[in-house]
C-alpha cells in the first residue's frame, strides 16, 4: 500500500495542472535561455576526501507534521553555506511539506551554493519550472517514475540539470543505473509506509558502480550516521529534520560535517 506516496502524487499532479493553466511550458521554455548557467551540483558532492552535507529547507513532512512553519528559507540558507554546506535541498511540495511558490527563488538569491529542487517529479513541465525558478538539480524518484526515467534523465540534461535518482530497493537500484543515473540517492525511507531504516543505504551504496556518486538520505540525525554512510561508501547525506529542528541549525550542520574531525572518504 503506497498511501502516502499516492495521495502526494495526487495533489502532485493537481497542483502541476494549476501551474500549467497559469505559466503555460512553451512560456517557461522561452525564459530559460535568459537564465544564468546551472551551478555545479555533482561536482559539489564528488569533492575528493570529504563527505559532502546536502542541507534541506523543509517546513513540515507528512508523517512528522510540522518540523519548521515558520523558517526563512534565504536566512537558513545563508546559514547553510556559512557552515559548510555542500549544497542545499529545497522542498517544492505545498500541500504535505509546506513549500511555498517563492523558496527555491529566495534561496538561489542568498546564497552561492547549488540547489536541489526536491519534489516529486511526475511531469515534464516540472523539470522546466526547476529550471526557471533557479535549481541546478531535480530529484527524480524511481517509484514514482518507474520505467519512465530514461526520458526525464534525457531531458534534464536537455536543460542543464543534474538528476539525483532516488531508489529504496535493490530493483529500484538496477532500474536507476540500466537508465544511466550517475547520482544515486539512496532513501533510508519507505515512501510506501514512510518508515525509515537507517541499513537501508548501508546495504546498497556498496552496490553502486566505480563512478557513481552516491548519498544517503532520510534519518542522519547525528555524527555517526553520517560515520556509518561514509563508511559504506556514500560521498554524501541529505539531512533535513535534524537541521530545520535545531534551535542553532549552523552548529548542528558543523556536528554533522566533523568540523573538528579530519573525515576521510574510505
Amino acid at each position: 500500500m503506497r498511501v502516502y506516496l499516492d495521495q502526494i502524487l495526487a495533489a502532485v499532479a493537481e497542483q502541476v495542472a494549476q501551474d500549467r493553466a497559469l505559466l503555460p511550458a512553451q512560456r517557461l521554455q522561452g525564459e530559460l535561455a535568459e537564465l544564468p548557467p546551472p551551478r555545479d551540483f555533482r561536482g559539489a558532492l564528488a569533492r575528493p576526501g570529504t563527505v559532502g552535507v546536502i542541507a534541506e529547507i523543509k517546513r513540515a513532512s507528512p508523517s512528522r507534521g510540522e518540523l519548521a512553519p515558520d523558517l526563512d528559507p534565504a536566512a537558513l540558507a545563508r546559514t547553510y553555506e556559512a557552515h559548510g554546506a555542500a549544497a542545499v535541498s529545497v522542498l517544492t511540495e505545498p500541500r504535505y511539506f509546506q513549500a511555498k511558490a517563492g523558496d527555491l527563488p529566495a534561496v538561489r538569491a542568498a546564497c552561492t551554493l547549488p540547489l536541489l529542487y526536491k519534489g516529486f517529479v511526475l511531469d515534464p513541465y516540472q523539470l522546466l519550472q526547476a529550471r526557471h525558478t533557479g535549481a541546478d538539480a531535480v530529484l527524480l524518484i524511481v517509484a514514482v517514475l518507474g520505467d519512465r526515467l530514461g526520458r526525464f534523465l534525457e531531458q534534464a540534461d536537455r536543460l542543464g540539470l543534474a538528476c539525483l535518482v532516488e531508489v529504496h530497493r535493490e530493483e529500484e537500484l538496477a532500474a536507476a543505473l540500466a537508465a544511466g543515473a550517475e547520482l544515486i540517492g539512496i532513501n533510508n525511507r519507505d515512501l510506501a509506509t514512510f518508515h525509515t531504516d537507517p541499513q537501508t543505504a548501508q546495504r546498497l551504496i556498496p552496490r553502486l558502480p566505480e563512478g557513481c556518486v552516491g548519498v544517503a538520505e532520510s534519518g542522519i540525525r547525528h555524527r555517526a550516521d553520517v560515520l556509518a554512510a561514509a563508511a559504506a561508501g556514500a560521498r554524501a547525506v541529505l539531512v533535513g529534520e535534524a537541521l530545520v529542528t535545531d534551535p542553532d541549525p549552523g552548529a548542528k550542520l558543523e556536528e554533522l560535517r566533523g568540523v573538528d574531525q579530519d573525515l576521510r572518504h574510505p
